[in-house]
């Protein structure tokens, strides 16, 4: 329960640290679920690797999925 899979472009540890501390304490606040029970993981996607793996490959593959794609809410 929950697992947050984090893809973006290559960021340095103490930024990646910092969104997933605030990932986690929402969690904790608003999920209701224990530590215990979260997983955050983040995979750090080169630049000219995002168009073909993420947004024609994990993203054209899960729009009914996405809750904000594009930065547009989708439901």
């Amino acid at each position: 329960m929950p697992y947050i899979a984090i893809k973006g472009f290559p960021k340095d540890d103490e930024t990646v640290r910092k969104v997933a501390e605030r990932i986690n304490a929402t969690l904790l606040e608003l999920w209701g679920c224990r530590q215990e029970h979260i997983n955050i993981s983040y995979d750090a996607v080169p630049p000219e690797e995002w168009d073909e793996r993420i947004e024609h490959g994990e993203i054209a593959q899960n729009m009914d999925k996405m809750l904000i794609c594009g930065g547009k809410w989708m439901k």
